[in-house]
């Protein structure tokens, strides 16, 4: 990663004030103050270093139009959340566009990682900012190194001309060690309030931190547990221990705001029209006669009924009028209300940005208590079932319909789509009678619980193969046929060109060619 000492100081000023109105706008009237240069280098002071915060916190999540290409046409579509309806974006055909993929690394190297930096120098290591700022360094970091594998990490943000790549085991090393140290440290500062309203995901609560830390923690030891199952059940059973979110209050939901353009990612993308349901969703959500449907979801214009689609469609079957925006269903009202015109549209650009749910630290306890890991009293099936409650009464859904879904036999239906694709599974949401079905029940729950986070549901299905999902109907790249599926995203190409020794050595710690098909060090499907 080429980065001469002058361009990474002006990144590292740019990062602090260009274009970050709108995250402070509600939080500061002095915003103009600051930024009077673009490019000049800043003396900061104590009172300073929140905006850098903030601005980390916003950037790790892709705000507005970025969402699109750095999420929503990779990760997205592989955890078949949505499907495209238009024949360009052929990413839903496995096509890795070579610019595209930088929208994913760059906001990473150019505007979390330099006031995260700053912030690790201004701010002492015993801080409760450091621990903040520690523990979204590993949010940031654990989504980049699972999209690609092997990243500049370890020199992250250090002016050279080159940037090594670390191996990912031993970037999730570091992980475990940062999130153990930042939660210690805020055991003992819970009445703190680190970077206060700047904080635009917990308004600087300490507990909530805590929690979000641990969980995530549990997160990345689930994900290694097949590769390193030891470290995983030593990583989980301290995260466990520590406390994990609990309840919906503790869902992490990060602040938006219009002025200065920092809208929600994917309402600001959802008018395009380019997007609907999948059919993946159709299948399990009606099947399951799912109450969040008319949440995720809203029905077509056409037909008035929920309506998804399969990825991978090409440009002859995206001609079929089945196929079309208006007769398929675009993401529910939260993002976006359909003003009754056909494709005419007001995006909910201010809603708030999901980052992590209560519901998916359920999920995961269940996972670790049918591991045989030490996950205190609670059995798999009560964490199970606590996952599936969390994340209805998350969406607003509460009372004898939550506990007539968690009863129900119901089974996924076939979409009744162009392809008469057949049900997904044939799984029911009551807790199943075997172990094999047990699993594949959390992971099914979990991707509908995650929803609409398709990185993390995109590394799950990965690490689990859950849940199961239609192979696409066309690929156009040969390392990943319709019968595979995508198991990384392949280094960039600027990165080839200005980086190329360090890249080279990158391919050798994959243990594969640097393609689409190559697994991570994790993925041991």
């Amino acid at each position: 990663m080429k980065m001469p000492v002058n361009k990474f100081i002006r990144m590292s000023m740019v990062g602090l004030v260009a274009g970050s109105a709108g995250i402070w706008s509600g939080c500061t009237g002095d915003f103009d103050e600051i930024n009077t240069s673009k490019t000049a280098i800043t003396t900061l002071t104590a009172t300073e270093l929140p905006y850098l915060f903030a601005r980390a916190q916003q950037q790790a999540s892709y705000a507005a139009g970025t969402y699109q290409t750095a999420q929503n046409l990779f990760a997205d579509l592989f955890a078949q959340y949505y499907a495209t309806t238009t024949p360009n974006f052929q990413s839903d055909r496995y096509f890795m566009h070579p610019t595209w993929i930088n929208s994913h690394w760059n906001p990473i190297y150019t505007q979390v990682v330099p006031q995260l930096k700053t912030l690790f120098d201004q701010t002492d290591k015993s801080s409760s900012q450091y621990a903040l700022a520690s523990i979204w360094w590993v949010f940031a970091f654990h989504r980049l190194t699972d999209y690609y594998g092997p990243v500049p990490y370890f020199d992250a943000g250090v002016p050279a001309n080159s940037v090594k790549y670390d191996a990912q085991d031993k970037i999730y090393d570091d992980f475990f060690k940062r999130l153990a140290e930042a939660t210690t440290l805020l055991k003992g500062k819970t009445t703190e309030k680190p970077y206060g309203n700047y904080d635009i995901i917990y308004a600087g609560d300490v507990n909530k931190w805590i929690k979000f830390a641990n969980t995530l923690r549990l997160r990345l030891a689930l994900r290694i547990s097949k590769v390193d199952p030891a470290r995983a059940k030593t990583e989980a059973e301290a995260a466990i221990a520590g406390g994990l979110l609990t309840d919906v209050g503790d869902n992490a939901l990060m602040v938006k705001n219009l002025t200065g353009g920092d809208n929600n990612g994917l309402a600001t993308i959802s008018g395009w029209g380019e997007f609907r349901m999948s059919a993946a969703m159709e299948s399990v959500l009606k099947g399951f006669e799912d109450p969040r449907i008319g949440i995720f979801f809203q029905p077509a214009f056409n037909t008035k009924t929920y309506e998804g689609l399969r990825n991978g469609l090409g440009p002859t079957e995206l001609t079929d009028p089945l196929n079309t925006n208006d007769n398929n269903s675009n993401i529910g009202e939260r993002w976006i209300k359909n003003t009754g015109a056909g494709s005419a549209w007001d995006r909910q650009l201010a809603v708030k940005q999901d980052i992590m749910h209560t519901a998916e630290a359920y999920f995961l306890l269940a996972e670790a208590a049918l591991n045989g890991w030490n996950v205190g009293s609670t059995t798999a099936q009560q964490a199970y079932e606590k996952g599936i409650r969390a994340s209805m009464e998350g969406w607003g859904i509460t009372g004898a319909a939550v506990d007539t879904y968690i009863n129900s036999t119901k089974t996924p239906i076939p979409p009744q789509d162009q392809q008469k694709s057949p049900a997904l599974s044939t799984i029911t949401v009551k807790w199943g009678a075997t172990e094999a079905i047990q699993r594949e029940q959390i992971a099914t729950q979990k991707w509908l619980a995650l929803y609409p986070d398709g990185i993390e549901a995109w590394a799950e299905f990965r690490r689990t193969k859950f849940p199961k999902l239609y192979p696409v109907v066309n690929s156009v790249n040969t390392d990943v046929p319709t019968t595979a599926y995508p198991r990384r995203i392949p280094f960039l190409l600027l990165e080839q060109q200005s980086n190329t020794d360090a890249v080279k050595a990158a391919v050798t710690l994959l243990n594969g060619p640097d393609k689409a098909s190559t697994p991570l060090w994790w993925d041991k499907n």
